[in-house]
């Protein structure tokens, strides 16, 4: 990488930065799968929930569209403030989770945070989740990033979510950068979507489970499996 193509880089949360993907799909699953189990209307799939199901349908979303998209493919149709209900049960577990054990950021990710901090490149959060902000202090790297478009600021901005590139494209030009010089980092395939639609120099799909060539089939230009691949030396 020849970092100083490029005027910002712009990096998802859950999974690039930070292992919470981990615990987002612990949360959906014990979710969906208490509703599932609950759940008696007719002609619907009520088998359980899957970690496939997380990548094919939740991933990168904000929450309320994972929910309906999930429920969408299993043939269920709740009204709204059941679906909103549903995401927000899933919320709760997993604030439950980072309270309790905290979260610890992939060594790799920091690693090339701080190349990029040496570098003087301007830095910034794209999430989904509402919760960047808590997962971040969390992991001490708050002060690392001079944006941060989590899904509280989307929905506050009334910005839609990914896989339309608003949220990115929204990083960028808070931190003054061209998108066209601007890179993206996701693991999601949501997320990639959203990089390969907004024009960016280069979309890195991070490889946590969603596999190499569905990354690259969504649209990413490079897939890592650590974001270290990319230091200009080997890590210490």
């Amino acid at each position: 990488m020849t970092w100083t193509d490029h005027d910002a880089v712009l990096l998802d949360l859950d999974g690039v930065i930070t292992p919470t993907a981990e615990v987002h799909m612990r949360a959906w699953a014990d979710m969906f799968n208490a509703f599932l189990g609950s759940y008696e209307g007719a002609a619907a799939d009520r088998s359980p929930y899957t970690e496939a199901d997380y990548f094919a349908h939740v991933d990168g979303k904000p929450r309320y569209d994972g929910v309906r998209d999930f429920l969408a493919a299993r043939g269920i149709e709740l009204a709204e403030e059941r679906v909103r209900e549903l995401g927000d049960r899933k919320n709760d577990a997993f604030n439950e989770v980072l309270a309790r054990d905290g979260v610890v950021a992939y060594p790799g990710s920091v690693a090339l945070l701080d190349h990029l901090r040496e570098l003087g490149m301007p830095l910034g959060v794209v999430s989904s989740s509402a919760n960047a902000p808590a997962v971040l202090e969390a992991a001490g790297l708050a002060d690392r990033f001079g944006t941060v478009v989590s899904g509280a600021v989307a929905t506050e901005l009334g910005l839609p979510g990914k896989p339309e590139p608003d949220t990115f494209v929204h990083a960028a030009r808070e931190l003054g950068a061209d998108v066209a010089r601007s890179v993206v980092f996701e693991d999601a395939v949501s997320g990639v979507r959203a990089g390969a639609a907004g024009g960016f120099a280069l979309v890195v799909g991070v490889d946590r489970g969603a596999g190499v060539e569905t990354l690259s089939e969504a649209g990413a230009d490079l897939v890592v499996a650590d974001l270290a691949e990319l230091l200009p030396g080997p890590v210490a």
